[in-house]
C-alpha cells in the first residue's frame, strides 16, 4: 500500500496495516504504508484497502515496533522441544461435567 501522488511520504514513518474482515476472524497482515502519525495511517488504511466496506476493524502499528523470529531458525523455533507433549491437547481428556471444552 502506498499514497499516490503524494511527495515526500517516504520522510514519514513505515506503518503495517492489519485488518479483519469479521468479528470473530483475525486481523490479517495486508500491507504497509507511509503516513505522519497513527490516525493518518489509519485513514490512508481504510481508503486503500483492496477489501473496502467488508472489514470491521484495522490496526495499524509502527513498522520498527515489529519484532519477527528468524526465517532461518523456523525448525528449532516452531518445534516442540522434547519431553514436553504436555503442550499438545491430544494427550489430555475432557473431564467428565465439563461442558464447555
Amino acid at each position: 500500500m502506498s499514497t499516490p501522488g503524494e511527495t515526500g511520504t517516504e520522510d514519514w514513518p513505515l506503518w503495517e496495516v492489519f485488518i479483519r474482515a469479521n468479528r470473530g476472524l483475525s486481523h490479517v497482515h495486508v500491507g504497509s504504508l507511509h503516513a505522519p502519525d497513527s490516525d493518518m495511517a489509519v485513514r490512508h488504511a481504510r481508503d486503500l484497502s483492496p477489501r473496502r466496506n467488508e472489514g470491521v476493524s484495522i490496526w495499524v502499528v509502527p513498522a520498527d515496533a515489529v519484532t519477527t523470529s528468524d526465517p532461518d531458525l523456523k525448525g528449532e523455533f516452531f518445534e516442540s522441544p522434547a519431553g514436553k507433549n504436555y503442550r499438545h491437547a491430544i494427550y489430555y481428556t475432557r473431564a467428565e461435567g465439563v461442558k464447555h471444552l
